[in-house]
């Protein structure tokens, strides 16, 4: 297995995910503005991933503030959380790890360096946590797949998007581990191609079967009777349960319902933002044209074209046919399930 995402000898190491899969490079990031600046350029991608780097990060920039006071100490640290809150809009992980984080710096009476060893320890929390979180989404959702599925994927949501496992990939690896043999449609995902660059790339080191095709292919191949259901990851669900994931989800749920396919997300609780009613609320990144216009730094447009780089869209909780949780799995009317899920949480 690799690692996306890790603390070790001070400093912050993730494995640089803009030049896999041709090459296998760990950065090691020494401060709270490298990391910043690595989950902007998207050196580390995924909801959960980011969130794990989010506070790695504030862990990371609590150790360079030389400030002595507790006060003044805060005060620098409340600035590394607003400039990592900063990174990327739409992925809710990342604030909801930074909201941790800082509670625990509003809580904290003792002195500075008590309470970088205890954002540490929570950074490396988060982290461990979702591993399991992660593991626990790849049992429920496993008993949805039956034997001899195609699954249709898009983007990436294996353990390059979390801190190891993976969400929708964690499903599909818990499904092909039970021997259940499972075959996979791997979505390109442009303009910044993670599922070929990346989901490809963790299929093959897992020995799970997996054909690469194009975005604009996966109509055909439900037409064709080869696909079986969709499963995919998610950056944010709204309190109804309408999901912003990468851009090109809308469409691939859409063409599902139009072939009566299951449309399955995978994702944490810390993925499902209740503070939002609906995804009409859910802030929608937009990157650089040059991600449309270039590959790999290559020219592929006319200079002076025009082009768009929403980073995400969002699929109506009316197309999804459930939404698989480390909690079990949720059925529609999303709003009452997310509701009574989390009224739960709290009361335990």
């Amino acid at each position: 297995m690799f690692t996306t995402v890790d603390w070790k000898d001070d400093a912050v190491v993730m494995l640089d995910q803009t030049l896999l899969p041709q090459r296998v490079v760990y950065r090691r990031l020494k401060s709270w503005q490298a990391v910043a600046d690595a989950i902007r350029r998207l050196v580390v991608r995924g909801a959960p991933a980011i969130g794990v780097a989010g506070a790695m990060g504030v862990a990371l920039g609590a150790s360079r503030i030389r400030r002595k006071d507790p006060e003044g100490f805060k005060k620098e640290l409340k600035k590394v959380v607003r400039g990592l809150a900063r990174t990327r809009p739409t992925a809710v992980n990342l604030f909801w790890a930074l909201e941790r984080m800082e509670k625990m710096i509003d809580a904290h009476a003792g002195s500075k360096d008590e309470l970088t060893e205890r954002l540490l320890e929570e950074a490396i929390r988060i982290k461990d946590e979702d591993i399991e979180v992660c593991r626990r989404i790849g049992r429920h959702g496993a008993r949805l797949v039956k034997k001899n599925y195609t699954i249709l994927t898009h983007c990436n949501a294996g353990g390059l998007a979390t801190a190891g496992y993976g969400t929708a990939l964690g499903v599909i690896r818990r499904a092909h581990q039970d021997g259940k043999n499972i075959k996979v449609l791997v979505d390109e995902t442009r303009p910044v191609l993670q599922g070929a660059r990346l989901t490809m790339w963790e299929l093959l080191k897992e020995g799970i079967p997996a054909t690469l095709i194009t975005d604009n292919m996966a109509g055909y191949m439900m037409q064709q009777g080869i696909v079986d259901c969709v499963i995919v990851g998610a950056d944010r669900i709204a309190a109804n349960g309408d999901v912003a994931n990468k851009i090109g989800t809308y469409s691939v749920a859409t063409l599902a319902r139009a072939h009566r396919l299951p449309f399955y997300v995978a994702a944490p609780l810390s993925t499902i933002d209740i503070n939002i009613p609906t995804g009409d609320a859910i802030p929608i990144e937009e990157r650089s044209s040059k991600e449309v216009t270039h590959i790999k730094n290559i020219r592929v447009a006319p200079r002076g074209a025009e082009a768009r780089n929403p980073a995400f869209d969002v699929t109506p909780a009316r197309l999804v046919t459930a939404i698989i949780t480390e909690k079990g799995v949720l059925r529609p009317p999303f709003r009452k399930a997310v509701k009574a899920l989390f009224k739960g949480a709290q009361k335990r």
